[in-house]
């Protein structure tokens, strides 16, 4: 079973890239896939699965395109919150273009999604190689973001005033989903519009995809501040060191951190419940580890116990998500007013990087697959396909329906090897509630 990817029209110029790629053996073709599971058992455990096997269409450079470079407008457009990585992207989106295909034309859309409506008033500027050389060296994004809805219609009717032909719209879930939404008006009106997503969160939580850029860096940095919240700890009396990182539905970000530093004794994620009271909940565990150690670090991400701050009924935020308490303040009370009620003194420090964390540059691991991300995001809108992201799946970079990846949230699973590393690594109970 194939995951098709939509298609403007046939393929009917030679790309230009085959004066740069030696043989057309080099070039990908449609049929060329691979399977969304490498793994097949039935439910006996053994014997061949006779389930149809989703496959993906491998990403990269096509030997026919469907857009003339020479009369082709292309628009990059970064929405969310920041992450690094941003400004990578939006370096090899244009290189590709500008070195790869030589399309000229190349808008720079402001502020998120709100450049594409005329009424805030943001005007696109002209991106050029020479505009984008160093980018990749700071954070951010040189277009800027913003988050919260638009009018579909008002960002169709942006895009015919601004004569774009194909639209790349790097963010998360929420850019996603509007990313479909565009390409389905799109298609409804009878334009010739390609839209082609890359997916950009830190918390890694899209799904189909081996991880999203900026989670590499993001965790590096997260890292360093366990390592402060340690350092803290171990030189304090009964010191705690807890650290809020971000994760609002998935864990991965605290997970890793705590995998990589080995100096977390409790991590806490949105996909494993825990209670604080009782013989078996947090507090008591706690309690348990500073008189036998003298200090403890707790990892949690800013997802985790919502249960426990009554925020199931939370209104949304402007990018559609469910808003959340806040966790960090919440325990660091918690913790204080537990010990401080059996007269055991702490010294509690609490840590947000947060807001650090997504905006330093990316880290050079990010910074290659960043590049890789926008040149084959290029190839596709070239080659006309639409309504698509590019990501990387089981170590190959494919093509994926928008409406496959905006129906869930990839997220850490409470029986699975991650999460089992997590427990073996911190020595905290497997269940504390």
């Amino acid at each position: 079973m194939s995951a098709t990817i939509e298609s403007l029209g046939e393929c009917r110029l030679l790309s230009p890239l085959r004066h740069m790629i030696p043989g057309a053996a080099k070039f990908k073709i449609d049929s060329e896939r691979i399977f969304r599971d490498d793994r097949s058992t039935d439910d006996a455990g053994s014997g061949p699965d006779l389930t149809p096997r989703l496959t993906f269409e491998v990403a990269g450079p096509r030997e026919r395109i469907y857009f003339d470079p020479a009369k082709t407008i292309a628009a990059v457009v970064t929405c969310g919150g920041l992450s690094p990585g941003l400004n990578d992207v939006i370096r090899g989106i244009v290189m590709e273009l500008w070195h790869g295909y030589h399309v000229t034309e190349i808008d720079g859309i402001r502020y998120g999604y709100e450049g594409l409506v005329q009424k805030h008033g943001h005007l696109p500027f002209k991106l050029r190689p020479e505009t984008v050389s160093n980018i990749q060296s700071f954070g951010g994004t040189i277009l800027g973001c913003s988050r919260g809805p638009q009018g579909i219609n008002e960002m169709v009717e942006g895009l015919e005033e601004l004569g774009i032909d194909i639209l790349f719209a790097i963010g998360g879930d929420g850019t996603l989903k509007c990313a479909e939404a565009l390409a389905a008006e799109i298609q409804r009106r009878g334009l010739r519009k390609s839209v082609i997503a890359i997916p950009k969160t830190i918390d890694n939580d899209i799904m189909y995809l081996d991880k999203s850029f900026g989670f590499e860096t993001a965790f590096a940095e997260a890292v360093k501040a366990v390592s402060c919240a340690h350092v803290e700890a171990i030189c304090a009396n009964n010191g705690i060191g807890l650290v809020k990182l971000m994760g609002r539905e998935s864990g991965f970000i605290a997970c890793y951190a705590t995998l990589a530093s080995q100096q977390v004794n409790f991590c806490l994620i949105p996909e494993v419940h825990f209670e604080l009271d009782g013989s078996r909940g947090l507090l008591e565990a706690l309690r348990h580890r500073i008189a036998l150690r003298k200090h403890a670090v707790i990892v949690v991400a800013e997802g985790a116990g919502q249960t426990l701050l009554g925020t199931e009924s939370a209104g949304i935020d402007p990018s559609g998500n469910r808003q959340l308490g806040d966790i960090g303040f919440f325990l660091r009370d918690e913790i204080n007013h537990f010990f401080q009620s059996r007269n055991m003194p702490i010294t509690l420090k609490y840590i947000d990087p947060s807001y650090a964390i997504r905006s330093v540059p990316a880290s050079p691991q990010d910074n290659v697959y960043c590049s890789i991300l926008a040149q084959n995001a290029v190839h596709a809108g070239m080659a006309g396909k639409t309504n698509m992201l590019v990501g990387r799946w089981h170590d190959t970079f494919v093509h994926i329906p928008l409406n496959l990846v905006i129906g869930g949230r990839r997220k850490i699973e409470p029986e699975g090897d991650i999460w089992r590393s997590v427990l073996e690594g911190t020595g905290q109970p497997v269940r504390m509630f």
